[in-house]
C-alpha cells in the first residue's frame, strides 16, 4: 500500500482518499454517532430522573421528620 501512494500527489492521499472513505462509510459513521449520541441522551435522562427522585425523597424525609407531633 504504501508503495502505491508513494508516487501520488498530496491531494490524494489528503483530500480524494479521505472522502472517498467518507462517501463509502458516511452512513456507517453517521450509524455510529448516532447510537452514540441517542445512549448518552438516554444515560443523562436516566441520571436526571434518579437525581430527581433522590431529592423529592430526601426533601419528603426530611419535612416528615420535623413534623412528628401528628
Amino acid at each position: 500500500m504504501r508503495e502505491m501512494l508513494t508516487g501520488m500527489p498530496w491531494w490524494v492521499k489528503w483530500i480524494a482518499i479521505p472522502l472517498i472513505a467518507l462517501v463509502v462509510f458516511g452512513g456507517m459513521i453517521a450509524s455510529v454517532i448516532g447510537f452514540v449520541v441517542w445512549l448518552l441522551f438516554k444515560v443523562l435522562l436516566f441520571v436526571a430522573i434518579v437525581g430527581g427522585l433522590l431529592y423529592v425523597v430526601r426533601k419528603f424525609m426530611s419535612s416528615s421528620s420535623s413534623k412528628g407531633d401528628w
